[in-house]
């Protein structure tokens, strides 16, 4: 059983500095992905799991982490804008209790509000028409939240 690091100080102490990351964008259908490089400082998008049952979502997750060597997952924790938590926050809190019993590494919530907003917007800047659009937003929300934590993570290591 993995821990659920409730402050970035402790995920970090438990990641090191020179591990992959992984970004999760926890969807009612789909899980967008994306991996961190090993010096933690670019997210990219990877993929999109289409939801099927817990079991299955948590093997494609595990795969992955054995794939890239992934140190931790930082989930995205979908907060209401006036920073309390409704049903997807504690939906998303049940699904990391769950994965945290199949996976090896720490799990870190990291606040994602307006992260499909900014990978939409991004996308729309791309010129992408909506198809291509539905296809990848959620591994490119996933990749904004985990560049969310790097950054983090590059400013307390230089604090």
């Amino acid at each position: 059983m993995s821990e659920i690091c409730d402050d970035i100080e402790g995920f970090v102490a438990i990641t090191g500095a020179i591990s992959g990351l992984m970004g999760l964008d926890f969807g009612t259908k789909t899980i967008g992905v994306a991996i961190s490089d090993r010096l933690q400082t670019v997210a990219t998008p990877r993929e999109t799991i289409k939801r099927k049952k817990f079991g299955i979502d948590a093997d494609a997750i595990e795969r992955l982490i054995v794939e890239n060597e992934i140190a931790g997952i930082v989930l995205g924790l979908p907060m209401n804008m006036d920073g309390s938590e409704g049903p997807r926050a504690q939906s998303t809190r049940a699904f990391a209790r769950n994965l945290s019993v199949r996976v090896s590494v720490p799990i870190f919530f990291w606040d994602e509000r307006l992260s499909t907003v900014a990978a939409e917007r991004a996308l729309l800047e791309a010129d992408m028409s909506r198809k291509k659009r539905a296809v990848v937003i959620d591994n490119v929300a996933a990749s904004y939240i985990l560049q969310g934590v790097l950054d983090r993570l590059s400013h307390i290591r230089h604090a």
